[in-house]
């Protein structure tokens, strides 16, 4: 499950140790520890992971046990993903492993992402899985790269490693220790009044926020 600490006045949301999916009590602790980071003013936020996942995405198993659940499960995945986008903050996403699916889709929703290189790919398999992706899911993906690579990862499930995924643009760049590169790219950028950076990124993203609020 994530936890929370602090590195100065920057918070560090680690996703835990695992494959990190987005389990309903995942979200949960996901969104207790966010309202923590907001109401104790911190300046910055970095997320993480221990071990060789930062997240698996989507909890494919407790969705076909619970069909009926779906489309609130979904809409809570949404809500994440806007809540992420808008945070009133600088926030870096630190790709320590793989981040597959809805787990690649958090990390775009960061104001910027540094992964290894020699571990972890990027991929987004919903071609292969067989799942088509939702407007809104789509809609963050395409905002945040450009339309070519949209193409090349949207449509092949490819799997980019570090440096390809530096190539495409899906990350802004590699680093051998992550978490560090990840604060040093957020902590200069704080102490922004954060009001007024809630309503930058919701206009800067009103498209996507208007597609993840809708209903598919």
């Amino acid at each position: 499950m994530p936890t929370l600490r602090h590195h100065g006045t920057v918070a560090v949301l680690d996703l835990g140790h695992g494959e990190n999916r987005f389990s309903p009590e995942f979200l949960t602790e996901m969104n207790t520890h966010l309202d923590t980071v907001v109401t104790t003013g911190a300046q910055a936020l970095v997320t993480t992971a221990t071990g060789p996942v930062y997240s698996h995405g989507l909890d494919l198993e407790w969705l076909a046990a619970n069909g009926d659940q779906a489309a609130g499960y979904v809409a809570a995945v949404h809500t994440l993903l806007a809540r992420v986008l808008t945070l009133p903050m600088p926030t870096a996403a630190a790709i320590d492993g793989d981040a597959f699916g809805a787990g690649a889709m958090l990390a775009l929703a960061h104001d910027y992402r540094v992964m290894r290189a020699d571990r972890g790919f990027f991929c987004f398999p919903e071609a292969e899985l067989r799942i088509p992706f939702t407007n809104g899911m789509a809609a963050l993906i395409q905002a945040k790269v450009p339309p070519k690579t949209a193409i090349a990862a949207m449509t092949t499930a490819r799997r980019f490693d570090g440096t390809e995924a530096a190539a495409f643009d899906l990350v802004d760049a590699t680093a051998a220790e992550v978490l560090d590169a990840a604060l040093a790219s957020v902590a200069p950028l704080g102490g922004k009044d954060q009001p007024t950076m809630t309503a930058i990124k919701s206009v800067m993203f009103e498209g996507v926020l208007t597609a993840l609020r809708g209903k598919n």
